[in-house]
């Protein structure tokens, strides 16, 4: 397997780490079959991408349009 190196400017604390989180919230909301279930989204984002658990849950609520605070709070 080929693995690829991210930019410094795209790892956490870099100046376009926005463009990944944002890039990430269409991911999510993707229905292609071929990214496979939420499951395998949600560990490629954190295995391939190098997203923390906490951008992962940030990109999530954003995705479900703050759904997933509103269902955590009731």
């Amino acid at each position: 397997m080929n693995k690829r190196k991210m930019k410094e400017e795209y790892k956490v604390g870099g100046s376009n780490r926005q463009h990944i989180l944002d890039k990430s919230v269409k991911f999510i909301l993707s229905n292609n079959p071929a990214y496979g279930s939420q499951g395998h989204k949600h560990h490629f984002l954190l295995d391939q991408v190098g997203l923390t658990e906490t951008e992962y849950l940030e990109c999530l609520n954003k995705a479900t349009s703050g759904g997933l605070v509103r269902e955590a709070l009731n």
